[in-house]
């Protein structure tokens, strides 16, 4: 009998070395330019960012920076946003380079007009910017100035003035800050553009500012490559449509473009900007391949994309460029371990937006739910420790693992005890959903990861502060998790109502389904259970469902939760469980919801005599036994925990 053998895929399309106009790049993977807010005060470059994106070049063939202002003639740049308005920058983006050029990589540099009527910052003294009188996107009472003519010949100039700095620093190409209705955007749109000048009306008009911008920078740094990123479609009413798009690009081609970065969404549209887990994989793809049937030059896709899909879609010739983003900050090495045939060991980005753009949201430095190294690439270097230790973890969920994985790799020996028989913790049930497979991921990566590592998981075995498994252990970490909250409501006992947990992990459901709490755990069930054709009404006594998920995230949840026919009640407090179904008080009085199952999603609380007894002992308590998270502060203090060994 013959053996059939299926070869593991090779991504040959992927990591194939490719020219970009004059530079050559060792791979088609692009880092697309993502925010950093790690610069100084002044909006330079600081030896922690370069450390950053120089660490990601193994992982790319080309790395973009994140948005650097051009001027600040017109608009207020916000302490801390990169900026290259000046030769202040020069000596930092010098040191860029020779950080990527020492490791054989290539780095661009991502300018931009300035944000217009996105602007988040408004100076009563002067009043935002915009193509023309624009409403404020955050504040409709404020009124954007259009700008003149002879202003928008200076924001050229600039233009070509930083791209000199770039050029003369040895940056290897320049990106163009295009997309999601901020500055130049506003004037390629119709939506935004009403002017009647050589700036407004025709397509070619409105991008005239693109397109003059183009030119400058071509002369400001000849030979460097120049891309352009466009959202081809706003994915709101009135906003810009990929057929407009097309007509956009071509113009952007003829004025000199070298390379098309395209992806979707606008600040209407802020969920697609960053799509979280909710928008599933490769969410930008659809409109790709018209483009680049329709151009001459090489066309990049982006948006959740998996490894698969940018082989796939290269080889196809749907696109010549991975654009890779979040990806890359869970894991720098992305690329390298295509390369070296290790993709089950590339750590997967969640998608969960926790302190990437949470972080950039509230002026924090970059970091990752997944990689806490992120942001520290200098600082936490996993170096062997001076005294291998015997060390006991108990709790396998996100923050014991990562505890687990870290400890070993510094060389000490480690024991994982776990009451259940999965890996995973309170991460296994919640990433049932098909939505959250990146998620259920992360578990199987980590199982990976301690196979090769002196790391021996115990599971099925409960751990007491007595147990004598902790005798020989010179160091306990207790990373047991929450209890879930089970408020006194009379019936919430019964026979018809199941822990949210369960009702994840398969337990019988009825067809009409009532989830008592609208936080983010009750609210991903709801959605869950309708998609799977369940009958379901979330109550909830806030005023809002899942109020302390990230803005970007809630706006697909709320969208979707409506799509699948999800009743929210929110404003209700529950207040009975009957063999009927709820009762729930409101503003308008008492109500009965009929229900055939009830899901008992109030929350989780940690579990205060458990760990009091192991900390008397000595026990390091971390994660959600100290105080309930998200998953991402529960990694990152599982690391913590590891590394202060």
């Amino acid at each position: 009998m013959s053996t059939i053998v299926v070869s593991a895929p090779t991504y040959s399309h992927v990591l194939e070395p490719v020219r970009l106009g004059s530079l050559e790049l060792r791979n088609r993977v692009i880092m697309v330019p993502m925010g950093t807010e790690m610069g100084d005060h002044d909006g330079h470059l600081t030896d922690r960012e370069i450390a950053y994106y120089a660490e990601r070049s193994a992982g790319a063939g080309l790395v973009c920076t994140g948005i650097n202002a051009v001027t600040d003639d017109y608009e207020v740049i916000n302490a801390g946003l990169g900026r290259v308005d000046t030769d202040a920058a020069t000596p930092g983006l010098r040191k860029l380079a020779e950080a990527f050029h020492a490791r054989g990589g290539a780095v661009s540099v991502q300018l931009t007009a300035g944000l217009g009527r996105n602007i988040n910052t408004i100076d009563p003294e002067r009043l935002p910017i915009s193509a023309s009188d624009n409403t404020h996107w955050l504040d409709p009472h404020v009124r954007c100035r259009a700008l003149e003519t002879e202003e928008i010949q200076v924001i050229v100039q600039r233009f070509r003035e930083a791209a000199a700095r770039c050029a003369e620093a040895g940056i290897d190409a320049i990106d163009i800050h295009g997309h999601t209705g901020y500055l130049i955007d506003q004037f390629m749109s119709p939506v935004w553009n009403r002017r009647t000048d050589s700036y407004g009306g025709s397509v070619e008009n409105r991008c005239r500012f693109a397109a003059e911008i183009i030119a400058a920078v071509k002369e400001g740094a000849p030979g460097l490559p120049v891309s352009f990123r466009l959202s081809v479609d706003h994915r709101f009413e009135g906003g810009r449509t990929p057929a407009e798009s097309l007509e956009i690009a071509k113009v952007l081609e003829a004025a000199g473009l070298d390379l098309l970065m395209i992806d979707e969404g606008s600040y209407e549209a802020m969920d697609y900007v960053f799509p979280p887990y909710y928008l599933g994989d490769n969410c930008m793809m659809g409109s790709v391949k018209m483009f680049k049937d329709a151009l001459t030059i090489p066309v990049l896709g982006c948006g959740n994309l998996t490894p698969e899909r940018a082989e796939e879609a290269i080889a196809n010739g749907e696109m010549d460029f991975a654009g890779i983003g979040r990806a890359l900050i869970a894991d720098p090495e992305w690329a390298l371990k295509l390369a070296r045939g290790r993709r089950a060991d590339i750590r997967p980005c969640i998608r969960c937006n926790q302190l990437c753009v949470g972080n950039a949201f509230v002026g924090q430095p970059l970091g990752c739910a997944v990689n806490p190294t992120v942001g520290m690439e200098r600082e936490r270097v996993l170096t062997p420790a001076e005294n291998p230790r015997r060390v006991a973890i108990i709790g396998a969920g996100p923050a014991g693992l990562e505890a687990a994985r870290v400890a070993a790799l510094r060389g000490h020996t480690v024991d994982v005890y776990e009451r259940s028989q999965q890996l995973g913790g309170v991460l296994w049930p919640a990433a049932t959903p098909e939505f959250k497979k990146e998620l259920r991921s992360m578990i199987f990566w980590w199982e990976r990861q301690l196979k090769d590592l002196p790391v021996t998981v115990h599971l099925g075995t409960e751990i007491t502060a007595d147990s004598p498994e902790l005798d020989a252990a010179d160091v306990v970490i207790a990373a047991i998790g929450a209890d879930p909250v089970v408020p006194p409501i009379p019936g919430l006992d019964g026979p018809n109502v199941v822990e949210v947990v369960d009702a994840h992990l398969g337990a019988e459901l009825g067809h009409r389904i009532v989830v008592c709490g609208g936080g983010l755990s009750g609210a991903d069930f709801a959605l869950e259970a309708a998609q799977d054709g369940h009958d379901v009404t979330v109550i909830e006594m806030a005023d809002g469902i899942a109020p302390d998920l990230l803005m970007i995230n809630r706006i697909t949840l709320l969208r979707d939760l409506a799509e699948a026919g999800v009743s929210l009640l929110t404003g209700h407090k529950v207040v009975n469980v009957d063999a009927a179904g709820v009762s729930v008080d409101g503003p308008d009085g008492p109500v009965h919801i009929a229900a055939d199952s009830v899901i008992s999603a109030f929350g989780v609380r940690p579990g205060a005599a458990v760990v009091g007894a192991l900390t008397a002992r000595g026990a390091i308590a971390i994660g959600d036994c100290v105080k309930p998270a998200k998953v991402g502060d529960a990694i990152n203090a599982g690391f913590e925990a590891a590394f202060a060994l």
